[in-house]
């Protein structure tokens, strides 16, 4: 792979600044309607761009010091799954306002008892008339309190395999019956939410796909996800990096304690490992291909890195970093304390690390789906009976 960029001259970066030159501080709907959101997506959303126009456009847009509307939920999970497999009708409702940052967008998927094991759902949705009626409650939402729409699954058959009786709805979280309640974190942000439906009901035309094919679509959701939680800073996209804490160290003359600068060799090195798997990754969502294992194993090795870089930001404070007010090498304390008590959350959320190591067990390693608990046999004679059969 030729990882060098094109030149000052290349026709498709020229155009990026000519609209910039235009647009020199775009709004997040200028920024819609001209592609530069989602460039990957197909037109009229995105410029159906390929890998390298896609970098064009993020470098050009980084030079200019322009943002992105901030929808990561909506943009990054929500709205691939609606071009998969929405109406147009929904797809034409929903997709702009989502790129322009005008509609934020949350995700109604786990549940107390459905957190690992997300096919347990118990939440239903029942038909009635032109609108499905939904009960039950999920939990972990992040920012449903600001959200316009959220993506549900819901239990549309409890007759059937669980897999195979789940629906897929677009949810208004203005609906009468919706309530949300705050999970404060240890960092003491309220970013999660309980979100509990009592007789709420969402009309017929927000179903996504077909009804009891929820399960297919969820997996491109979480598909997704897990592309999105393991990209950028070392806090599911956001925040800071490894990059940023080795300037610091750089910027300070360097560390003389020599396992605190094989730690920091190890961080670069992981980084550089991400950034390219990401290039990967980012590549096969351009040319339409739905994200596989290989988001699994990003987001298990960009989890344990987020740790990592957090833990030896503290450390490199010494005893200082056991207060709240003491950042690493003089930075500002505040997003590395925060950070740090956040990661712990990292190998949990978006499917725990455990879960992504069962999909690469089964889907790269080719090892048994699941133990039969029921029949009482062990995972080696299940593995033998697969084998067998």
């Amino acid at each position: 792979m030729d990882f060098e960029l094109p030149g000052d001259d290349d026709p498709r970066r020229l155009a990026v600044r000519a609209w910039l030159e235009e647009h020199p501080q775009p709004t997040g709907r200028q920024l819609a309607e001209a592609g530069y959101v989602a460039p990957h997506w197909p037109r009229p959303y995105g410029l159906d761009a390929d890998p390298i126009h896609q970098i064009v456009i993020d470098d050009e847009l980084r030079r200019a010091k322009v943002s992105r509307p901030a929808n990561m939920i909506g943009i990054g999970w929500a709205g691939p799954t609606i071009i998969h497999a929405g109406s147009t009708e929904q797809q034409d409702r929903y997709l702009l306002p989502m790129l322009a940052g005008e509609e934020i967008w949350c995700q109604l998927f786990s549940e107390p008892g459905a957190g690992s094991d997300l096919a347990a759902l118990s939440t239903r949705a029942v038909l009635d008339g032109d609108e499905w009626v939904v009960n039950g409650q999920k939990i972990w939402t992040s920012l449903a309190q600001h959200s316009k729409f959220g993506i549900l699954i819901a239990r549309t058959d409890p007759d059937v395999a669980k897999h195979g009786g789940i629906s897929y709805f677009i949810c208004p979280m203005d609906a009468p019956g919706v309530e949300i309640r705050p999970i404060i974190e240890l960092t003491g942000a309220h970013t999660f939410n309980e979100v509990f439906f009592t007789d709420v009901r969402i009309p017929a035309a927000n179903l996504v796909g077909e009804v009891n094919g929820g399960w297919s679509l969820a997996k491109v959701t979480l598909g997704n996800e897990r592309v999105s939680l393991s990209s950028g800073g070392a806090l599911w996209g956001n925040g800071p990096g490894a990059g940023d804490l080795l300037d610091l160290v750089r910027a300070a003359g360097g560390v003389d304690d020599p396992m605190l600068r094989m730690r920091l060799v190890d961080l670069h090195i992981e980084a550089e490992i991400l950034r390219l798997i990401r290039l990967r990754t980012v590549s096969a969502r351009i040319r339409g291909e739905q994200p596989g294992p290989e988001a699994s194993i990003r987001k298990v090795l960009a989890d344990e890195h987020g740790q990592r870089i957090m833990g030896l930001a503290k450390d490199l404070v010494g005893a200082g970093g056991m207060l709240t007010d003491a950042g690493p090498l003089g930075a500002p304390a505040w997003i590395w304390h925060y950070g740090f008590l956040f990661s712990t959350a990292l190998t949990i959320g978006g499917g725990t690390g455990e879960v992504q190591r069962n999909i690469l067990a089964e889907r790269v390693l080719g090892l048994p789906h699941d133990v039969d608990v029921d029949a009482g046999r062990t995972w080696a004679e299940a593995a033998r009976a697969r084998t067998a059969v």
